[in-house]
């Protein structure tokens, strides 16, 4: 006897799922100028602009805002959220504990590990049989900051894209790392300025290197110091930190140390106090040579917390979704890959996101 299912399968490669034919994915969730909504539960994923209900992913300041009325979210994130706003960022908020479903209005929610940063999160919502799941930002690669991405299976999977084109492949974080402390050993007269976002990125580094055998103290800037604080609080041991003042030493105290900072102020005079410097940026995009010759980058480190072309597909995959929706990112190619694939996709366009945490 031959049934549906198998010869569904057979000419289109996906599982037969008939309410993906009898109910469409965007009455569950939809793109809406404030951000992802979701009609039956009454609320808004990562939303851009201050809403009745949101629930976020994750802490980075594109997907995290303040002056929503009710968040629910990662224990870590609400603490991040309010270590970066104040404690009143929102009228009332909920931890959600990763891998606990509950229930808003009509819709079953679970948040699963998205190995980002300390507290990101994917969040799958079901409703009347149909499991959709929105990534946040992910990465595959182990990260001793954060628990390890979780591929949860869905019919539609939602999956960001700032690298999607296959000329980004990160190599090994670790690898990285291992060229910072051969150069340090090759100009020991000189600092290492090391660019790193001060949420999941510079913590990353810096445990990186501790695992790495470096046992020297690190100095930072003081915009990582609370977010630095809170890493080790929740059991991140960051080793030996002091602040990167010029009272640590003077201009040319910090000779064969590593500094860490945020981006930005290696635009800044902050900068100016450390005599020739080597400019160090871990970032994905630290890829394209051009970035980095724009920066005045000396010494790119591809260190990304957002996952490769590789691991954007693998992941795809993984989550055995018949239906891929790409944003925030390169989306074109990924949605093309997708057809290939006999993938149905189609980008979101959301906007309001940008790469705080590459």
């Amino acid at each position: 006897m031959i049934h549906v299912r198998n010869v569904f399968k057979r000419l289109f490669g996906a599982p037969w799922r008939p309410y993906l034919w009898t109910m469409q994915p965007h009455r569950l969730l939809c793109p809406r100028p404030e951000g992802l909504f979701c009609p039956p539960g009454g609320f808004f994923i990562d939303p851009v602009r201050p809403v009745d209900r949101a629930l976020v992913t994750h802490g980075h300041s594109d997907h995290a805002r303040a002056g929503h009325r009710a968040v629910l979210a990662t224990a870590e994130t609400l603490d991040i959220m309010a270590l970066r706003y104040g404690e009143d960022f929102a009228a009332t908020t909920e931890a959600a504990a990763l891998g606990r479903t509950v229930r808003v209005n009509d819709v079953a929610v679970t948040f699963y590990p998205a190995g980002h940063v300390l507290g990101s999160a994917q969040i799958l919502v079901e409703w009347n049989g149909l499991r959709i799941v929105a990534s946040g930002d992910y990465k595959r690669q182990r990260d001793p900051t954060c628990a390890l991405f979780e591929p949860v299976p869905c019919d539609v999977f939602i999956t960001e894209a700032t690298f999607a084109l296959p000329v980004f492949r990160h190599p090994d974080a670790s690898r990285e790392i291992g060229r910072l402390l051969k150069s340090v050993r090759q100009f020991p007269e000189r600092a290492h300025l090391a660019g790193a976002y001060a949420l999941g990125k510079a913590q990353r580094v810096i445990r990186l290197l501790r695992d790495a055998g470096y046992s020297e103290p690190i100095f930072i800037h003081g915009a990582l110091s609370k977010l630095c604080d809170y890493y080790a609080s929740r059991g991140i041991d960051l080793g030996r930190l002091e602040p990167a003042t010029v009272e640590s030493g003077g201009k040319n105290g910090f000779a064969g140390g590593i500094v860490v900072g945020p981006p930005s102020a290696f635009a800044d005079r902050w900068a100016r106090r450390f005599a020739d410097p080597v400019a160090c940026f871990a970032s994905g995009w630290m890829r394209i040579r051009q970035r980095a010759r724009q920066r005045g980058v000396e010494l790119p480190l591809i260190i990304s917390d957002h996952a490769d072309w590789d691991e954007l597909t693998a992941t795809i995959r993984d989550t055995g979704a018949s239906e891929v929706w790409v944003t925030h990112g390169r989306e074109e190619a990924l949605v093309r890959w997708c057809e290939l694939a006999g993938i149905s996709a189609k980008p979101l366009h959301l906007v309001g996101y940008e790469d705080e945490g590459d």
